[in-house]
C-alpha cells in the first residue's frame, strides 16, 4: 500500500514488518496499521474484506475475458492482488511499489514470486509510472492501494493523477481504488476520480466495517443488464470463491454528497 507522491518529497519511508495471529500473516510498516495480509496456509485466498471488494472489477467484464490482459497494481501492499492476478486469474501482471522493503517482505514472507514473463514488480513511483507514455492505453485492469505507514489518506490523490490512471486504461478498461481515511477524505477523492472518468463511469461499494470504501471507475464501460450482471456475479463465485453476490448488493452509482 505504501507510496510516497515523489522519491524527493517527505520522510524516510518505513521499514516493512510482520505480525501473525490466528493462522493470518500481516504486514505493516512501522505502525500497528495493517498493511496487507495472507492465510498461511491458503495463500492464494483474499484474506482481507476490503481486498476481495477490489475485485470487483470482475462484475465490468465479460465472463469469458476475466484472465485477458494486462493488470496493473500500484502500491503491492502483502502482494495479495498481485498473487491473485499473476496465478489465479494468470494475467499479465505489474505491481508498482516504492518502498523496496515491502517488495522484500512480500518475496520473503508472502509468496510473491520472482518476475516472469507474465510477472513484473517495480520499486517505482506510481506516479511516475502512470504518466510514462509507454503505457498509455496499455492496461485492461488498475488497482490502486496508496496509503503510508499512517494509513490517514491516500499518498497520490489529485485529479491529475487520476487523469494519468484513466489514460494508461485501454478502452473498456477498469480501475479499482481503495479509499480509506481517518479524515472526510472520500468526497474529494471520489469527485477527482469522477472529474477524470466521468460521473457515470463510476461506482462505489458500500464501506467495509474497517472503513474501506472501494470504488470502481472505468473507461468507455457499457454495464450490462441486471440479468447478465447476477450471471456474472455466479460465475465469478462459482470460479473463484469470491463473493460477487454481495458486491452487487452494495454497489451503487457514485452521486456526489450535495452541499449543505
Amino acid at each position: 500500500m505504501s507510496q510516497r507522491q515523489s522519491k524527493q518529497q517527505g520522510a524516510v519511508m518505513a521499514g516493512a514488518s510482520i505480525s501473525e495471529f490466528d493462522g493470518v500473516r500481516y504486514l505493516h510498516l512501522g505502525t500497528e496499521w495493517v498493511q496487507g495480509a495472507m492465510r498461511i496456509r491458503k495463500p492464494m485466498q483474499l484474506e482481507l474484506e476490503y481486498i476481495q471488494r477490489m475485485m470487483a472489477w470482475m462484475l465490468w467484464r465479460p465472463t469469458d475475458e476475466l484472465d485477458q490482459g494486462h493488470a496493473v497494481q500500484l502500491g503491492l501492499g502483502a502482494s495479495a492482488i498481485t498473487r491473485f492476478t499473476h496465478q489465479v486469474l494468470r494475467m499479465r501482471t505489474t505491481a508498482v511499489e516504492l518502498n523496496a522493503t515491502v517488495i522484500d517482505a512480500c518475496h520473503l514472507w508472502f509468496h510473491l514470486p520472482d518476475n516472469d514473463e507474465r510477472l513484473t514488480v517495480l520499486n517505482l513511483d506510481a506516479a511516475q509510472w502512470v504518466r510514462d507514455p509507454a503505457h498509455l492505453q496499455a492496461v485492461q485492469v488498475l488497482c490502486v492501494d496508496l496509503y503510508d505507514h499512517d494509513a490517514a489518506a491516500p499518498m497520490l490523490d489529485d485529479a491529475a493523477f487520476y487523469a494519468a490512471c484513466h489514460g494508461v486504461l485501454a478502452p473498456g478498461g477498469l480501475m479499482a481504488v481503495n479509499l480509506f481515511g481517518r479524515d472526510a477524505s472520500f468526497e474529494r477523492s471520489a469527485a477527482h476520480i469522477a472529474s477524470a472518468f466521468g460521473g457515470d463511469q463510476v461506482w462505489q461499494l458500500a464501506p467495509t466495517k474497517e472503513g474501506n470504501t472501494v470504488v470502481v471507475a472505468g473507461r468507455g464501460v457499457v454495464v450490462p443488464d441486471r440479468e447478465s450482471l447476477v450471471a456474472r456475479a455466479r460465475a465469478i463465485e462459482a470460479r473463484f470463491g469470491l463473493k460477487a453476490g454481495k458486491w452487487l448488493r452494495l454497489v451503487r452509482p457514485y452521486r456526489p454528497a450535495q452541499a449543505g
